[in-house]
Formats: C-alpha cells, structure tokens, sequence
C-alpha cells in the first residue's frame, strides 16, 4: 500500500507512527513542503500522512507553501483517502478546513496526559498518555469534526470522516527528541524554564510506554479506514 508522507526536507521522521504503518504494508513516497511542484497526484495512494514541523501556518513567508498542503488535504477529504496529520500537519488540516490556527496563550513542549471522553473508551481506545508535546500554536476543531481529546492548551485529537489530527507527537523517539534538543529546541526548552537534560531523562523513561500507544493510535486508526 502506497503512502504519501509530508514533511520539512531536513527533519522527515517516521519514527514510531512510520515504522508500526510499514508492518501494516505501507510504503512512503516522500514529499517535502518546500517544494509542492514535485509531488505526486494522490492516484493509487491508501494514505496522506503529515507530519509536524517548525513552521507557523500563519507565517506570510510560508503561506504559499502551507496552502499547498491544505489544498492536497482538501483533495485527500474529499476523494476519500485516509489522512494522519500530526501537529502542524493537524494544524493545516484544521486551517484547509474552515478551523482557526493561532498562537498558544500556553504552549506545551514536555510529556503531557490527555484529557477527554474518547480516551480510553470503546469507541476510541487511545491512551492517555504520556504523549510528547512540542508546540507554539493552537488550532480550532473545524466544522465535521469532532475533539475527542484535549489538553488546558487546546484540542489534542480530532476525527472527521477518514482523517485523524494530533497536536501531540504519537511518533517521537529518543533519537529525534535529541535531534530537536541540538538543532535550537534545547534554547526554546530553557526560555520557558526547563532543563533540557531533564527532558531528554523523560523521554528514554515515557517511550517505553509511548511506543506502545502510538501502535495502538495507528492500529485504532487504520481499523477505522
């Protein structure tokens, strides 16, 4: 099964969500956001998968490039192609259709639990957490969807039809956390008062727990499309 993955040409990172697709038969056709021009169509692909990024969607200097994106998303919701986005990929999936993205009165970067009726029930069986969370924005539920989990930061999971978005990031391992500690992300940790040390300690400690529940996240979503 062919799948279209997004992201920035340097940091396009599976990690956990690529590596549990892959035993589920998905291949990747790599498609990086600074240059919409060379992607594919979305003929014979079973899945859009995006993935989080540095960039704002409200940011003038990107704008033409996030509304690539958006386009491609609108076109995957309505010829029906299942659509995984992951922070900022759910932030242009809230953005292409109709939702709001702004910036955080409380950004998050830190292992987070999850609040919400979905968690944990029947119908949506995902994990409270610990899930790792790195952003600036916040974004709105557009119109179809509906939030079934959430933090005092804003909507965390939302689904609407074949398309499912996290804020929070499901495909973190240790080896991309370090990568985000060393390219700037130690700096932005310290200016909101944290140890990036200490991050990294939590984060060898939760992925024992989070590799499991982003299986299931993927397994839940999958068994849904």
């Amino acid at each position: 099964m062919r799948a279209l993955v997004i992201g920035n040409a340097a940091d396009l990172d599976l990690g956990f969500v690529g590596q549990r697709l892959r035993e589920h038969g998905y291949v990747f056709t790599e498609c990086h956001r600074e240059h919409p021009g060379e992607w594919p169509g979305l003929d014979g692909v079973q899945l859009v998968f995006s993935l989080g990024s540095e960039w704002n969607v409200y940011n003038e200097a990107t704008a033409p490039l996030v509304e690539a994106e958006a386009e491609l998303m609108r076109r995957a919701v309505d010829t029906d192609v299942p659509l995984l986005a992951i922070c900022f990929g759910a932030q242009v999936l809230a953005h292409a259709l109709g939702g709001t993205v702004t910036r955080a009165v409380r950004p998050e970067i830190g292992w987070y639990q999850l609040d919400g009726a979905g968690i944990g029930s029947g119908d949506a069986p995902v994990a409270a957490g610990p899930w790792m969370e790195w952003h600036d924005d916040v974004f709105t539920v557009p119109p179809g969807f509906e939030e079934l989990a959430s933090t005092a930061a804003g909507p965390q999971l939302i689904r609407g039809g074949r398309a499912l978005g996290t804020q929070f990031h499901p495909e973190v391992t240790e080896t991309m956390l370090a990568r985000w500690l060393r390219c700037g992300g130690a700096e932005q940790y310290r200016s909101y008062g944290g140890q990036p040390a200490e991050l990294l300690a939590e984060t060898r400690a939760n992925v024992e727990r989070s590799r499991p529940n982003a299986e299931s996240l993927v397994d839940w979503f999958l068994d849904r499309n």
